[in-house]
């Protein structure tokens, strides 16, 4: 998908998000094109409006299970709007910022707030039993893991870029404990449609990276 073709695409999604709170079209451009910038910067590999893209299309196909697809397309679109390697507060400032935009465009104060506790589960990559919307956010924001071969290493590569400044030794180490954190787990995915789609592959790809970091 070219650039500009993605960015269309994009903007009718971001257009579709903003449907039922009546925002004015100069408003929702401007605040779409601060999303594009930073979802743009020259330090992310992974996540980048590529990401964001997967996620949507995957929710859309999903939106029939949704609790509120409009709060949850647009916890889609900022949970990595902050992304900094370095830090650890990242999805706090992510919510922030979608607090402050979503604030500026005049939405209600309970659907800014829903959008922010969406995006805060991103964190731990945790959601209640009866919090639908989180487990969809989480699963397609996981669905990565579940790709075929070639995409899952290009994923895999992009990390490690976006972690440049962590010595090789360190990094390897750091990132096995991830990834045997996730393996631990019962289930990858909350969701039946999710899990059904992806978890056999994920677990796959995951064991194939763990056993490659363990014999480099």
């Amino acid at each position: 998908m070219g650039q500009v073709t993605r960015e269309n695409r994009l903007w009718q999604n971001w257009q579709r998000s903003l449907q039922p709170y009546a925002v004015d079209l100069e408003s929702a451009r401007t605040a779409f094109a601060a999303l594009v910038q930073a979802y743009s910067s020259p330090d992310r590999y992974y996540h980048t409006l590529t990401h964001i893209h997967h996620v949507l299309v995957l929710l859309k196909s999903l939106q029939s299970h949704a609790q509120n697809p409009f709060t949850l397309e647009l916890a889609a679109w900022f949970h990595d709007a902050v992304y900094n390697s370095q830090a650890s507060d990242n999805e706090a400032q992510s919510a922030e910022y979608a607090a402050q935009v979503l604030r500026s465009l005049n939405l209600p104060g309970a659907d800014i707030t829903t959008v922010c506790h969406l995006i805060l589960c991103t964190k731990h990559h945790h959601a209640d039993v009866h919090d639908i919307n989180a487990q969809l956010l989480l699963d397609t924001d996981l669905s990565i893991l579940g790709a075929g071969k070639k995409r899952y290493w290009h994923y895999a590569n992009a990390i490690r870029q976006e972690y440049a400044w962590v010595p090789e030794a360190e990094y390897r180490e750091g990132r096995r404990k991830v990834l045997e954190t996730f393996l631990y787990r019962d289930r990858l995915y909350w969701t039946d449609a999710m899990f059904t789609r992806f978890e056999a592959i994920a677990r796959s790809n995951l064991q194939a990276e763990l056993q490659q970091l363990s014999q480099e």
